[in-house]
């Protein structure tokens, strides 16, 4: 069992007094590591293709929702040993299904943006992918999964009470860097396992995000001012237990 797992099963046990302890716990965070493993997955393949996804000389880019998925279920089974494409025996095989499938989709209905010729900027950015395939899961499944950070730029990522708490949690420098956060609650009065998993800046963030603070990006939006390794949000997972 991964060190990240074991942090979350440890911050989730602190606080079952709201359910029942046990394996199902534990099953329930290794399901949301792997869950907000494979968005990340999904959005480091968009990531990387955004060259050619912006190639304004070429018409159809080939970057189309199957070879999306053959990207992804590779570097999945690198990073987890679980093959997406055998799900034959791995418990949380349709859920993590689910979520491969909104990944798809988002790619599927963005390809007359992504193939049209003549323009460059397409808008099609890694985080506009996670949005789109979080709801598209949300929608499927119930499992919310999100996009956060105090300086959010998109309306429905501004942080809820529990995720700006958090985040302020993570901003602490005796908070260990990379640490994910879980806990067991309650959300309308249902059982809810919340998760919160840090992102730090990398230099592909900076192009938007960076220096100098208040230009104008690619985007259009503001630049923030951000330097490489500070907080830069996280990704948020709501999931209901039974």
């Amino acid at each position: 069992m991964s060190v990240r797992v074991t942090a979350l099963i440890l911050g989730l046990s602190a606080s079952l007094t709201l359910l029942a302890a046990g394996a199902p716990a534990a099953d329930e965070a290794e399901t949301a590591d792997l869950l907000i493993k494979l968005l990340k997955v999904g959005r480091k393949v968009v990531s990387e293709h955004q060259p050619l996804i912006n190639d304004a000389s070429k018409g159809n880019k080939g970057f189309t929702q199957d070879f999306l998925a053959s990207q992804v279920i590779e570097r999945f089974r690198q990073q987890t040993k679980i093959d997406l494409s055998r799900p034959n025996g791995v418990p949380s095989a349709s859920i993590l299904l689910s979520l491969l499938e909104a990944e798809k989709e988002v790619v599927d209905e963005a390809q007359p943006v992504i193939n049209k010729q003549g323009v460059g900027f397409k808008g099609f950015l890694p985080a506009v992918f996670a949005r789109k395939a979080g709801e598209k899961f949300y929608r499927k499944t119930g499992i919310r999964l999100k996009l956060t950070g105090t300086e959010y730029r998109y309306p429905g990522n501004k942080p809820d009470e529990f995720e700006a708490e958090v985040l302020r949690m993570f901003a602490d420098p005796r908070h260990p860097k990379g640490q994910p956060y879980s806990k067991a609650t309650m959300v309308g009065g249902k059982p809810v396992l919340r998760v919160m998993d840090p992102e730090y800046v990398t230099p592909t963030c900076l192009t938007c995000h960076g220096t100098p603070k208040g230009e104008r990006d690619i985007t259009g939006m503001k630049k923030e001012g951000w330097k490489e390794g500070d907080l830069a949000g996280a990704i948020s997972l709501t999931m209901p237990l039974k």
